[in-house]
């Protein structure tokens, strides 16, 4: 059952959810995530969340796929973000947060990785 959260995500942030059931080669269990979805949308009380999860599973000279995110906040672990396993999440499954801030230049790196990876660059 999700906690009910203190306040509502900002883009940038890493957040605990809850992505059980998983599905074939999706990223299960509780774990953190990346919110990447456009400031407006969560000012707006939209009922998804674009996240990119997390893991610490880490694997060297992998971009676009995945980008390593160092220590911050209270992430507990050096971890990669899977840039290929973006995707919507009911808020629900948002159980705890945040734990941090990627700094912005990180976020340019994230960004550029997610653009490659769908294919959206010039």
């Amino acid at each position: 059952m999700p906690l009910k959260l203190a306040r509502r995500p900002e883009r940038g942030e890493i957040w605990i959810a809850d992505l059980s059931p998983r599905q074939g080669t999706e990223p299960g269990k509780r774990r953190p995530v990346l919110i990447v979805q456009a400031q407006a949308l969560l000012d707006a009380h939209h009922p998804s969340t674009l996240v990119v999860p997390l893991t610490t599973n880490l694997v060297e000279d992998a971009e676009p796929l995945r980008v390593r995110v160092p220590l911050v906040g209270r992430l507990k672990k050096r971890s990669d973000l899977l840039i290929d396993q973006l995707r919507a999440i009911d808020n629900r499954r948002l159980v705890a947060g945040p734990l941090g801030r990627l700094p912005r230049q990180l976020l340019d790196r994230v960004r550029a990785a997610t653009l490659e990876v769908l294919d959206f660059t010039e």
